[in-house]
């Protein structure tokens, strides 16, 4: 089955506005990917200022792939970069043991 890949990044409020622009500026961008399978950018609703990306994969070597990859392309021509609107970021990993998806109606 899938593995799961949830990245944690941790977004003061006065950046959560500039970490959404930025994903919808990118949307899409890793639907190509060998493998990929999901994505999902999950706003906190309350208490915490915690987001979690989202992301399903056909393997672990397919995760890997994308990584190598959009490192190498995130990371090219020097340039000015613009300032992490996160400031702490965790990534945990899950292998999806079990699922359950609605059955489509006639």
């Amino acid at each position: 089955m899938s593995i799961v890949k949830i990245n944690v990044l941790t977004v003061p409020e006065e950046q959560r506005e500039t970490l959404e622009k930025r994903f919808a500026a990118r949307a899409g961008a890793v639907d190509g990917a060998d493998g990929f399978e999901w994505f999902e950018l999950l706003r906190p609703v309350e208490g915490t200022d915690t987001y979690l990306v989202y992301t399903r994969w056909r393997d672990e070597e397919s995760f890997q792939a994308w990584m190598a990859g959009s490192m190498g392309a995130g990371h090219q021509g020097g340039g000015d970069r613009p300032k992490p609107a996160a400031s702490g970021s965790t990534l945990w990993s899950f292998d999806v043991v079990q699922q359950t998806a609605p059955k489509e109606i006639d």
